[in-house]
């Protein structure tokens, strides 16, 4: 990935400070249309504005990969983004199947407010339906899911992070309920979770989406699964089967290849882990200094 440069230093809100700490926008010198959002010195977003098609970071990449599996190609569906960051994925979706429906739910009003300022894409409030306009709502990500109606998204998104760590109550079975309440029968719940040795984190959030859906798998790079690094691991799931077999050919192509971990494997990485639920959530562990570029 190119170095980012100095922040859009033309505008005085390019550097500020959120509720997660210092958000920073910067610009990349040799692909101009190229934005990286930092807050507190930690990578959130890469959006590419000449072609939002292009997903730069790997776990991203591997959502896109759901996102294209989800229905025919170029069909619209509607999206819920939990943690909004850039829009990178609601970019992507807007831009591989226009006339979507979708939502961002971003809990830092800074990052909202500045992403909207110098990236605009998104507007206050829901996507209207029948555009592919993208709607911004700043709120708590469980708060916001709890007033949505039930049945109303294809997908949904769960990517929120408070600089390094998720917060614990968006960790756990009683959130995922909420997050299926809102999807629609054959919908697909992803989440980002971010983790390391022993993985005892990551092995109570599988658990706990395995108590809430039928079918689960996991997407992450081998070194992540076998236990020798900090990093990112996407778990699907749905009440429907998963285009497991796509998911596995696509992954495998990628520049940083995963692997599709599911069924008996599944269950051997959960090692019988206990599902996290509320009453026993903690925020997700903080990364090492060295996963940050």
């Amino acid at each position: 990935m190119t170095e980012p440069t100095t922040p859009d230093a033309g505008t005085p809100d390019a550097s500020t400070r959120g509720t997660g700490g210092i958000v920073e926008l910067l610009n990349e010198v040799e692909r101009p249309g190229t934005w990286t959002l930092l807050i507190d010195g930690i990578l959130q977003s890469e959006v590419d504005l000449t072609d939002p098609r292009h997903l730069e970071i790997e776990y991203m990449r591997r959502l896109g990969h759901l996102a294209d599996l989800t229905a025919p190609a170029g069909m619209p569906i509607d999206v819920l983004h939990l943690g909004g960051g850039a829009l990178t994925l609601a970019r992507y979706v807007e831009a591989t199947r226009p006339g979507s429906r979708q939502l961002a739910v971003e809990s830092d009003e800074t990052v909202a407010a500045l992403v909207s300022r110098r990236l605009p894409v998104a507007r206050p409030g829901q996507a209207r339906p029948g555009t592919s306009e993208i709607g911004l709502l700043v709120a708590d990500a469980r708060a916001a899911l709890e007033q949505l109606p039930a049945d109303s998204f294809d997908v949904l998104v769960v990517d929120v992070f408070a600089g390094a760590q998720t917060p614990a109550h968006l960790t756990s079975v009683e959130f995922t309920v909420a997050g299926a309440r809102v999807l629609r029968p054959s919908g697909i719940y992803a989440v980002n979770v971010g983790d390391g040795p022993p993985f005892a984190h990551a092995r109570g959030r599988v658990a706990a989406v395995r108590s809430v859906f039928a079918h689960v798998c996991v997407l992450a790079e081998p070194a992540v699964l076998r236990g020798r690094s900090f990093g990112n691991l996407v778990v699907v799931a749905s009440d429907r089967e998963l285009p497991v077999s796509e998911l596995i050919r696509r992954v495998a192509a990628d520049p940083f290849p995963a692997r599709l971990v599911d069924g008996a494997a599944l269950d051997r990485f959960v090692a019988g882990r206990a599902p996290i639920v509320d009453a026993n959530a903690k925020p997700s562990p903080t990364m090492p200094a060295e996963v940050f570029p």
